[in-house]
């Protein structure tokens, strides 16, 4: 690297300091910004500082992550972001899920938002201005369809089928044999996935015509090295995990002190969870890539099912905080549809604005459920 990048380099990272600064002043006055919230104004306030700077050094994850993309190709790009961002994921559920009150739901409801987040909510508005823009947009189908003859199974055996496990007393729940099977099925699956997107067939994952890299990727290339990029994402995730584990008490302060909806908890832990996503998937499909779109939401939602649910179960029975993975009611329905209208949207190897547009209403409709419901 030469010297006269240094300077560029250090000034792209300036956020930086501000997720350091913010990391010892909650490591050395914890006990004072996160004791107790006298006003609403002051709970707002920390709650907003530490969920600004958890999703700034979260999209600098997905900022370098797209670096690493750019030189490892596909998959291996998306893959290293999206297990940066489950990574994210499973440490802001821990925490939670371990802090105040045992939140049994918290887990269910936040692999629910994530996956309407992203099926609806990021795949919509990928489709609608990508089919604004360039009228079709075309991916590999055969990606498309083992994504999904994933996804599908795995989603209904999680978070539908327990739902309709018959308990003697009680809401529906899975039994330890139960858990230990789904984790087992889940990490398998989730296993010989990545055998079939690393290895054996890897050009599902791949755009059919190459595309030409932009030519600031080009020039940002030859100034970063590949160990920049490594060693900073490397030291953002660092940051993330340490503040995301910091988010649990403002959060289970308003579920618990104020009566909030337990699906509040999850709805925002999603919400960090997925902007970072939404944002590369939104880029991506701006520059005609629905390939590695696709390959961001369909692996988004893969790898939270996937890895998310065993590492979640594995942690509730270590620590004997039970969870309920069942969606009830219109979650339910509007998790079967989604999955339903996926099947549709990605069957053809092109897409159109109106698939976005259908995505986006199911979007606003699981909203409406929340706050207006």
């Amino acid at each position: 690297m030469q010297m006269t990048g240094v300077p560029a380099l250090i000034r792209g990272e300036r956020f930086l300091a501000l997720s350091v600064l913010t990391t010892f002043a909650f490591a050395f006055h914890g006990d004072t910004l996160l004791g107790e919230f006298p006003n609403l104004y002051r709970l707002a306030l920390i709650f907003f500082w530490l969920f600004s700077v958890v999703l700034g050094s979260a999209l600098a994850v997905v900022r370098h992550g797209e670096h690493l993309a750019e030189r490892l190709g596909e998959p291996y790009g998306t893959l290293i972001l999206t297990l940066c961002i489950t990574s994210i994921e499973v440490v802001s559920i821990t925490a939670i899920m371990l802090h105040g009150e045992n939140n049994p739901t918290l887990a269910r409801d936040t692999l629910f938002a994530v996956t309407m987040i992203v099926l609806n909510g990021m795949v919509g508005l990928s489709l609608l201005l990508g089919g604004l823009r360039y009228r079709e947009q075309y991916f590999n189908l055969q990606g498309a369809n083992a994504y999904l003859g994933v996804i599908i199974p795995l989603g209904v055996m999680c978070l539908v089928l327990p739902d309709f496990i018959a308990t003697a007393s009680g809401p529906p729940r899975l039994s330890i044999a139960q858990k230990i099977f789904v984790a087992i099925v889940s990490l398998g699956l989730y296993v010989a996935f990545l055998f079939l997107q690393t290895s054996r067939h890897r050009t599902y994952f791949v755009p059919q015509e190459e595309r030409t890299e932009s030519r600031a990727a080009k020039a940002h290339a030859a100034t970063a090295p590949l160990s920049f990029h490594v060693v900073m994402l490397a030291i953002y995730m660092v940051l993330v995990v340490y503040l995301a584990q910091k988010l649990a008490p403002p959060v289970d302060y308003v579920v618990e002190t104020m009566g909030k909806p337990a699906a509040l908890a999850g709805l925002a832990m999603a919400v960090l969870v997925a902007t970072p996503e939404i944002i590369g998937a939104v880029r991506a499909a701006g520059r005609n890539n629905l390939q590695r779109s696709m390959n961001i939401f369909l692996g988004s939602v893969l790898s939270t099912i996937g890895l998310t649910i065993p590492a979640i179960i594995v942690i509730s029975e270590l620590t004997q905080h039970p969870i309920m993975l069942g969606l009830q009611h219109t979650d339910l329905l509007l998790f079967v549809l989604t999955l339903a209208l996926c099947m549709i949207t990605f069957s053809s190897g092109r897409t159109n604005f109106l698939q976005g547009a259908v995505h986006l209403i199911l979007f606003v409709a699981y909203l409406f459920l929340i706050f207006g419901g």
